[in-house]
């Protein structure tokens, strides 16, 4: 205690100056809407550096464990580059179904996981061949979202944590098929709907794409089987899915292209319009 006395004691005069100046700013900040705008705006500065400097440092902690996620997905790629090539020469069957994409690596500039309507922008653009309608996969091959808009050099995708989002699915080696939607709850789990009681379902079944909506591959992972019920009328299940990308913790993803995507919806619209 006397110590602390002393100290004031000796300090007393610095100590008067600083609380002079708290109340001096406070004063002045609540002075006019200009003052209070201003120091607003330079707080709002300091607080989004800090975050953006917090959000790189995080990222870079990241990378390591993205990093190898990646290299193993280009070396799946490679490896299928190989097998192909080493076809060329040969009376072998190649899937086509594998040659109608093209693959591509992007970082992500921003993401939310907290509202109804989520998105994600990437660094890459028209510029950079990306379109529309490309799929969105996390390092590991996950399902994200499809590209819904493009500038030069930046992209916005729909997430799949987005009450708008819809894509086909199916349960891996099963084939009957269903819908995932996300109705705006927990951002780790999505509901599969309308799935066949025929289907081949139990708790921890992998669910996959279909590959029949024009945005993602088949067989992409979305997550797996936490539970499931039948409807109402016992003709469908409904599944609660637990997603299989971690969007929290989404740095870097993996866009797809489906070569033929334009073609052929242009040749389903034309036929619509028709009237077939």
């Amino acid at each position: 205690m006397y110590r602390l006395l002393e100290f004031i004691r000796r300090s007393y005069v610095t100590l008067l100056f600083v609380v002079f100046e708290i109340i001096a700013i406070g004063i002045y900040s609540r002075s006019t809407y200009y003052t209070q705008a201003t120091i607003l705006a330079r707080a709002n500065a300091l607080t989004g550096g800090l975050a953006g400097t917090i959000t790189d440092i995080g990222g870079y902690f990241s990378l390591a464990s993205e990093n190898r996620a990646l290299t193993a997905r280009v070396a799946e790629l490679e490896q299928r580059l190989s097998y192909y090539g080493g076809l060329v020469d040969t009376t072998a069957t190649i899937d086509i179904a594998e040659l109608q994409y093209e693959f591509m690596q992007a970082r992500v500039v921003s993401s939310s996981i907290n509202r109804a309507r989520n998105f994600i922008t990437i660094n890459k653009g028209l510029r950079d061949g990306v379109m529309s309608g490309m799929a969105v996969l996390s390092p590991s091959g996950e399902a994200v979202g499809y590209i819904l808009d493009c500038s030069e050099r930046y992209s916005v995708a729909i997430s799949i944590l987005n009450t708008s989002f819809r894509t086909g699915c199916k349960i891996k080696g099963d084939g009957y098929s269903g819908s995932i939607e996300w109705n705006g709850g927990s951002p780790y789990e999505v509901t599969m709907r309308e799935l066949s009681k025929y289907a081949q379902i139990e708790v921890g079944a992998e669910v996959v794409t279909t590959g029949v909506s024009h945005y993602f591959p088949s067989d992409k992972l979305i997550g797996r089987v936490e539970s499931f019920e039948l409807d109402e009328s016992k003709t469908y299940y409904n599944a609660k899915v637990r997603l299989a990308a971690d969007f929290s913790n989404l740095h870097n993803v993996i866009l797809v292209k489906y070569i033929d995507r334009e073609e052929v919806m242009g040749l389903e619209h034309g036929a619509q319009s028709r009237g077939y």
